[in-house]
């Protein structure tokens, strides 16, 4: 065990220790970072800079500061005049190329079925072309396999094959097209939100003020225009309105214009094209004829027309923002620094190495049905809880009780030679597997891993929505993400924080967040088709005007420009799936693709799972059935408490260790007897357990394991031994049998039948006949053999039940219902079940803390409530219906307001209010689904 690490180095030694060198830094303000000068968030990044420890805003400045320090440029520091983000670095450094650094990448660069996976935040995203076009920008490069981007949370999603192409290059060209994009973070991606949200409020403003004034000096030009206002006037009116309109055109408008220029030079049209084109036209128009003194001047019409548009803009984006928070709300920032008491690499790389063996040996029995299912996809993590069983938890424990006895003697050294112990803060990302890590108590746990500490209490709400508080024991296993709800406890970590199982619930959503549905990416087609024939159209109806009356074709062309831009139709999908998406993982239901809400709404059979589906997947003791007496003496009375005792204790000796949840039943059942201690413990994968007491060989697990059997089912009767094993008069679910070897002639002998039952959730009655009124047929699949799994069914109403499946048997069902015309959603377990999840039209699993690792479905209910299923129909029937609505709205809209604007009925300046009005319709319309 090594010993407690060392504080952070002094910096001492360090060639920048004389101040006198350092006295003419230009320092930044106090909270501002050292290296751009934006305000730092709380806690801020830091690097060491030419002997100090500096603070930084963001990860970006932070790996800037450290390239230029690793390469020996901090001179850059003290030869620079001022702070600012566009200050010129060293020419030596190329800033995105220190992204391409393995230390780095790792930060935010995760692997993915061969490929690298990276998500971005992007800045200055402004409508659906601009996400389409950084999409199809993309996909023109070498390597890269998908990428998805975001509207409404301004973040992406970026798959790529790193041996062909850099992350540096995939960051260039998203700059060259006119978009900043950096690593995401949470905290540094709402700041960069926050201050998107403050530049547009001050555009706002400035529109808002210059529009004021123009309408004012409109009013007396119109005015003017009736009362013979002398030349001179009106020409000072007209400069003073250009004066008060050119702050409004040349910065409150500057969004639009270079959206627009990106577009162009990408050789492509966005929703800014058309906007661009009539504001320049209408504001040099207007120019010109200030200038010339002939013509019409309609700088009210372009600063008011700004204006409306930014206001607008404003509040979708205030209500896009507010949707797309409310995702960061149900997943923990994980905390910034934590606390590193010592590490133990062999002491993880022993364990993970177990699990590894132990997930091979259990992953045999269903690879090849996984094949099958070709196109499943599959988060594989490394994570801990997955192969946990009896040897693993031996292994963990022996470590954890090793540590205490070495702490014990660290700190009766420590206190003998009165030293202090050190304490060393480390930031999350710098957590390496192997690391000891104290949590405080009311702290989140960073990452998952193993309880070195004797005992603690923890609560796993956030992954499980259950709010029970779990008692955890030396060598159990930890989650990331769940509290500490009680004393300080120390851990070994055995996964990195972006590998927890919180981490991969952020991932999954992202996932979902970024693909686009069918529907979405017709919106956006149709919507760039319709931005198209708009430019060509207006160009018609300026030749028509300027041959009819020329003083009006400008003005006409320039509102049909604004009054049919496509806005609205763009933002039709987008705000409504994520308002949905958000609202659904509110009742615990996680979407983790990005079709799912579509397929939802057009379901027409769900089909079951059973074990830990249907049922809580947590079976009870129901009855001790005896077959011989552990002691002869009591023959004559075989149904005593004393003999079930008996048996039950040694049954409950013998699943010590185990994570089975019949092992948890027997244990549970037998928590008040005294457990004889076994020898010789073999586990047998599908069979049961083996172990010797008191100098005689006991098993227990299935009747053929049990009585040393090759062949027939897991409940067949066996008359040789006088079973009559019959679960449907037992009420039970399931059965277990304890036998024993005779010394003399080695033959297994049955002693007892244990009967468990495994109940219903309290919900899955009420869902089954809300989906049942829905006019949506249910169906049961389950592997479990037994006859009490059709009356279960039975009794739930469930016509269709089919038992004893094999999961090719459950997957050739789907296939019989999909070849009829059904839209099937399976329900399963998320691990055993991943063939049938996949062949399904759309899938959820109910997941716990210890399954997520290998969700291959399309959805996650985190908080066990089955009911959740309902919920997600009635939310993706109404996403559905308020989509349709948008789509109808936004078309009709762009149709009917066309004429009159082509016919010259339409000023400007209202086609740019019908334009914002219809926009907000859509926005505000898609916001009802936060009340479904």
């Amino acid at each position: 065990m090594s010993s407690i690490p060392s504080s952070v180095p002094s910096a001492t030694n360090h060639p920048y220790k004389d101040n006198s060198i350092t006295d003419g830094l230009v320092l930044p303000l106090a909270d501002h970072c050292f290296h751009c000068g934006d305000p730092v968030p709380q806690p801020p990044f830091h690097t060491e800079i030419l002997g100090k420890s500096r603070e930084m805003c963001c990860m970006g400045c932070q790996l800037a500061a450290q390239s230029i320090v690793e390469a020996g440029l901090e001179q850059y520091y003290l030869d620079r005049s001022e702070i600012n983000r566009t200050a010129s670095l060293p020419t030596q450094l190329t800033r995105l190329e220190v992204y391409d650094h393995d230390e780095i990448k790792s930060q935010f660069v995760y692997a993915q079925d061969g490929l690298s996976v990276a998500e971005l935040s992007v800045n200055n995203l402004r409508c659906a072309a601009c996400t389409w076009l950084i999409e199809s920008r993309l996909d023109e490069l070498e390597g890269i396999s998908k990428c998805q981007v975001n509207l409404t949370n301004q973040r992406m999603r970026v798959i790529w094959n790193e041996d062909k192409l850099p992350i540096s290059r995939i960051l260039a060209v998203i700059n060259e097209i006119g978009y900043d994009a950096k690593p995401y973070r949470q905290d540094t991606h709402e700041a960069m939100l926050a201050r998107h949200n403050n530049q547009m409020l001050l555009r706002l403003g400035i529109a808002a003020l210059g529009s004021m004034q123009a309408m004012m000096y409109a009013v007396a030009l119109y005015f003017g225009e009736y009362s013979d206002m002398l030349i001179f006037q009106r020409d000072f009116l007209r400069w003073v309105s250009l004066f008060v309109s050119t702050p409004v055109f040349f910065y409150a408008g500057i969004p639009f214009f270079t959206s627009a220029w990106s577009a162009i030079r990408a050789r492509q049209v966005n929703m800014d094209v058309p906007v661009s084109l009539a504001l320049i036209i209408t504001f040099f128009a207007s120019l010109y004829a200030t200038i010339t003194g002939q013509g019409e001047t309609y700088y009210d019409s372009v600063s008011m027309f700004i204006f409306f548009l930014l206001a607008g803009r404003y509040i979708e984006h205030n209500a896009r923002l507010k949707a797309a928070t409310m995702a960061n709300d149900l997943v923990v920032v994980e905390p910034v620094l934590v606390q590193k008491v010592a590490e133990d690499k062999s002491a993880a790389e022993r364990i993970l190495q177990q699990i590894r063996d132990n997930a091979s040996q259990q992953s045999d029995a269903i690879e090849n049905e996984v094949k099958k299912a070709s196109d499943a996809t599959t988060e594989m993590m490394p994570n801990f809880m997955k192969g946990v069983d009896a040897n693993v938890h031996q292994l963990t424990s022996g470590i954890a009780q090793d540590w205490q006895q070495s702490r014990h003697q660290q700190n009766v050294t420590a206190q003998l030679e009165g030293d202090v112990a050190s304490k060393q803060m480390v930031t999350a990302h710098s957590l390496q597997v192997g690391d000891i890590i104290l949590i405080e108590a009311g702290s989140e746990i960073i990452s998952d891993g193993i309880l070195l500490s004797p005992t603690a209490t923890v609560s796993q709400s956030l992954l499980t929505g259950e709010g029970d508080l779990i008692i955890k024991s030396q060598g159990d296993y930890i989650v990331g993400g769940a509290q500490n709800d009680s004393q300080p406890f120390e851990m070994l970590v055995t996964a990195l924080p972006k590998d927890s199982q919180i981490g991969l619930i952020d991932r999954l959503m992202n996932r979902a967040m970024s693909e686009k549905p069918k529907l979405a990416q017709q919106a956006d087609k149709l919507a760039r088709w319709f931005v198209a024939r708009i430019l060509v159209l207006s160009v018609l109806v300026f030749v028509g005007w300027y041959i009819v009356d020329p003083s009006q074709a400008v003005w006409a062309t320039v509102a049909v420009l604004v009054a049919t831009c496509p806005c609205a139709l763009s933002l039709a999908t987008p705000i409504a799936l994520t308002v949905s998406t958000n609202r659904l993982a509110s009742y615990g239901f996680l979407t983790t693709r990005g079709y799912t809400l579509q397929t939802l709404a057009e379901i027409t059979h769900v089909a079951f799972d059973k074990t830990g589906t249907l049922t809580y997947g947590k079976p009870n003791l129901l009855n001790i059935e005896i077959i011989e007496p552990v002691n002869q003496t009591d023959s004559d009375n075989l149904a005593s408490t004393t003999q079930k005792d008996k048996l039950l204790a040694i049954a409950a000796a013998l699943e010590v260790g185990s994570r089975h949840p019949i092992a948890h039943a027997l244990l549970t059942a037998a928590y008040q007897l005294h457990l004889p201690p076994t020898r010789a413990m073999q586990h047998y994968p599908a069979g049961g357990v083996e172990a010797m007491i008191d100098g005689m060989v006991y098993r227990i697990g299935h009747v053929n394991f049990a009585l040393d059997k090759t062949s027939g089912s897991a409940n067949e009767v066996n008359t040789n031994n006088d079973l009559n094993i019959d679960l449907v008069a037992q009420r039970a679910s399931s059965v277990v049998v304890l036998s024993s070897q005779k010394p003399d002639t080695k033959e297994w002998q049955a002693l007892a039948c244990f009967y468990f039952n495994d109940k219903v959730r309290d919900s899955t009655q009420a869902m089954l006949d809300t989906l049942k009124g829905l006019g949506i047929e249910s169906v049961m699949l389950t592997g479990d053999p037994s006859p009490q799994a059709l009356v279960m069914a039975e009794n739930l109403g469930i016509q269709s039940a089919y038992n004893g499946l094999s999961p090719t048997d459950k997957v050739n069902h789907i296939q019989q219902l999909q070849s009829k015309g059904a839209v099937v959603l399976m329900v399963g377990d998320g691990i055993n079940d991943a063939p049938v999840l996949a062949a399904a039209d759309v899938s959820t699993s109910i997941a716990g803390a210890a399954d997520l690792a290998q969700v291959s479905s399309d959805s996650i209910i985190l908080n066990g409530q089955i009911e959740a299923i309902t919920a997600a129909k009635r939310i993706s029937d109404k996403t559905e219906r308020i989509i349709k609505q948008n789509f109808r709205w936004a078309l009709a809209y762009n149709s009917i307001v066309l004429i009159p604007a082509a016919l010259g009925y339409v000023p400007p300046w209202l086609a740019a209010i019908g334009m914002s009005l219809s926009s907000l319709f859509v926005v505000l319309n898609a916001l009802r689904l936060k009340r479904a």
